[in-house]
């Protein structure tokens, strides 16, 4: 049932629901009695066939050429125990990393799932990932499988070699004769295997589940390690921020990839026991209203980049379809802007409701809640079972003071609060400053206790909503034979926030010119990401260092959007 029904949530609302929302109230819905196991997988799939759910669709999914498969809970049920199943016959045990490198296939979803019945733990990964990215992540996890598909068993393959963990390669769509599998890699056909039960692993709340992995400034990319017990939070925050209902029809634009998809795209919409939309196809905006008409989607969860391109189509495409089956519609991955709310509501003739959250948190942290007044541009208020705060910079005190820009911080404990970086636990004990955690980005606080973003408060770049760290980068361009410096940016740009620009000091006998930049550009594209790939590439003599070596980013940023560059006592002027 909806928290709100029709009603406005005002400042009185507000705290009222403070007092009544809490994580206890997600355990008691769910059916978990403290001290008892706890495990996704149940949640998600076999409670709900439990609960009577059984023939509900619990996944509508479209291919490229438009080609639909459904699945029911049963369905669900049965292919997630038998790939779990399959998955013990090859040795995967508890707390064993598994790998999913696959695009947006049913196999994707029930994939995962079946993973954490087993009780290992979960590894999505974006099927656009190079070969290095893909290394960086299956290495430093210790992956003992990967699940993938053909179109990306050669970067699999490539690898292979330098993965002395990974037992087992499983290809879900081995298919085509003439083309053998090798040594230690095996086809698997989902829809060949179905069981009827299976005995699914006896995770507590606290026992892993689920590792993605988010690029650092100064290192490799950190995986935060999420526990069982993340779905209290997933599940509470599905039903108020996101007002799924019963007989809803949801659409999470996200890939598993990003923690989106998995939180919202996955956990969520089943821990609820909704029907959920997947597309696995390209954008445009007649393809999008098409989804939403054609399959009547009611909720629909989608990020401020992809609001961006819908109005730079214009409200043409919008009136070619019903749209009338819209009732909420949220956004996520960086600040949505004040035009894209007015345009929503011009459009669809509903607010878009923007929520803050992050890999780390692993659910909504500041959010407008359903019938809460929307202010255009603001990140709304703190979800009503946490704590969250502004807080100084070096003492962490809550700021109070409107329009004082601070750090955005939260109150731990939470259900699915990260509760460590794989094999980083010191870069993970650094985010806690005065008994809060420190999301690392800058905000303040309106008279009314609204959160209204400032920016990063280091030097990650945020690309359509995803997040890239700049080591990554300049360590892949090092790579390639021409570069003997870089560095690597965001660059501000209207239609996805930030683009990557990198600066290159060149080798000897290299010299700088346009072939040389796009072959820079693919070389970094085809080992990390499309998203990782810079747009840009500015020669440079040298790129500012201190005299410690570190590279100073800020001096690169600072004249990059023509501002002061501050304090250089510290630069290296040799």
């Amino acid at each position: 049932m909806s928290i709100t029904g029709s009603r406005v949530i005002h400042t009185a609302d507000y705290e009222h629901l403070r007092a009544i929302i809490n994580w206890k109230q997600a355990g008691q819905e769910l059916g978990h009695i403290e001290g008892e196991p706890l495990n996704i997988g149940y949640v998600c799939v076999d409670r709900n066939v439990d609960l009577g759910r059984g023939e509900k669709l619990a996944l509508v999914h479209e291919g490229h050429g438009g080609e639909i498969r459904q699945f029911t809970y049963r369905d669900v049920m049965l292919l997630t125990n038998g790939w779990a199943h399959f998955l013990r016959g090859l040795g995967v045990r508890p707390l064993d990393r598994v790998c999913l490198f696959l695009d947006r296939h049913p196999e994707l979803y029930i994939g995962m799932m079946s993973v954490l019945k087993t009780g290992a733990i979960a590894e999505p990964l974006f099927s656009a990932f190079g070969e290095e990215a893909l290394f960086a992540r299956a290495s430093d996890s210790g992956a003992m499988a990967i699940i993938t598909e053909r179109h990306h068993l050669g970067k699999v393959r490539k690898i292979r070699d330098r993965l002395p963990s990974l037992q087992v390669v499983i290809v879900i769509d081995h298919e085509e004769e003439g083309r053998p599998l090798r040594e230690g890699e095996v086809a698997f056909r989902m829809m060949d295997h179905r069981r009827d039960t299976f005995p699914i692993a006896r995770t507590s709340p606290e026992s892993p589940s689920l590792l993605h992995y988010t690029s650092g400034t100064t290192g490799a990319p950190k995986g935060a390690m999420h526990v069982h017990g993340s779905v209290l939070a997933q599940y509470l925050t599905s039903k108020t921020v996101l007002d799924l209902q019963e007989d809803d029809i949801y659409w999470c634009t996200a890939d598993p990839g990003w923690v989106t998809g998995t939180s919202y795209g996955i956990i969520g919409p089943w821990s609820v026991g909704v029907t959920q939309v997947v597309v696995n196809a390209g954008f445009t905006s007649d393809r999008w209203y098409e989804t939403i008409e054609k399959h009547r989607v009611t909720v629909w969860y989608t990020a401020p980049t992809a609001i961006r391109m819908l109005m730079k189509d214009g409200l043409d495409p919008v009136r070619r379809h019903d749209l009338s089956s819209l009732r909420h519609m949220c956004s996520v991955g960086e600040p949505l802007n004040p035009e894209a709310v007015r345009w929503g509501r011009e459009a669809f003739g509903l607010d878009f409701h923007d929520t803050f959250w992050q890999t780390e948190t692993g659910a909504i942290m500041v959010t407008n809640l359903p019938g809460m007044p929307v202010k255009p541009g603001s990140m709304g208020r703190p979800f009503p079972a946490l704590e969250a705060a502004i807080v100084d910079e070096k003492t962490g005190v809550p700021i109070t003071e409107p329009g004082k820009i601070g750090l955005i911080a939260i109150r731990p404990p939470w259900p699915s609060m990260m509760r460590t970086y794989w094999n980083n636990s010191a870069t993970y004990y650094k985010k806690f400053l005065n008994g809060w955690y420190i999301c690392g980005d800058r905000a303040s606080l309106d008279k009314e206790g609204y959160f209204w973003f400032s920016g990063r408060d280091d030097d990650v770049i945020n690309t359509a909503g995803h997040l890239v760290g700049p080591f990554e980068i300049e360590s892949a361009l090092l790579e390639h034979p021409a570069v003997a410096e870089s560095a690597a940016i965001g660059k501000p740009d209207p239609m996805n926030m930030e683009v990557v620009k990198a600066f290159v000091a060149l080798r000897p006998g290299f010299t700088p010119s346009e072939d040389l930049e796009l072959d820079i550009m693919n070389f970094v594209r085809k080992r990390l990401s499309p998203l990782a790939m810079p747009q840009e590439i500015e020669f440079v003599d040298r790129v500012p260092k201190t005299r410690s070596g570190k590279i100073l980013r800020r001096v690169l940023k600072a004249k990059e959007r023509g501002e002061a560059i501050g304090d250089t006592s510290t630069m290296d002027d040799d």
